[in-house]
């Protein structure tokens, strides 16, 4: 059985809906249509929190000092330029 509600104590204001299928809680943002699932409702609403963060676009790109740590010349990064395949538009 799914029950929707909106909840002040979360990060988002949305309404989401939460169900159990076998050992899971899935729940999803109304909103976004974001799914995400867990194997408690706390790591389920945690899952959903972080997908719907990252479906608004959360976060600033990363600086050219954080991609030479990881081993990336910001010079030579250059897919940043190219429009995304046609399946993600």
């Amino acid at each position: 059985m799914a029950s929707s509600t909106r909840d002040s104590n979360l990060d988002h204001d949305d309404e989401i809906r939460m169900w159990r299928e076998d050992d899971w809680w899935v729940i999803t943002d109304v909103e976004t249509g974001v799914t995400t699932q867990g194997e408690t409702r706390e790591a389920a609403l945690d899952n959903l929190d972080e997908a719907v963060a990252l479906h608004r676009g959360a976060g600033d790109p990363p600086t050219d000092e954080q991609l030479r740590e990881v081993g990336i010349d910001p010079a030579d990064n250059t897919t940043g330029d190219e429009e995304p395949p046609e399946f993600m538009q």
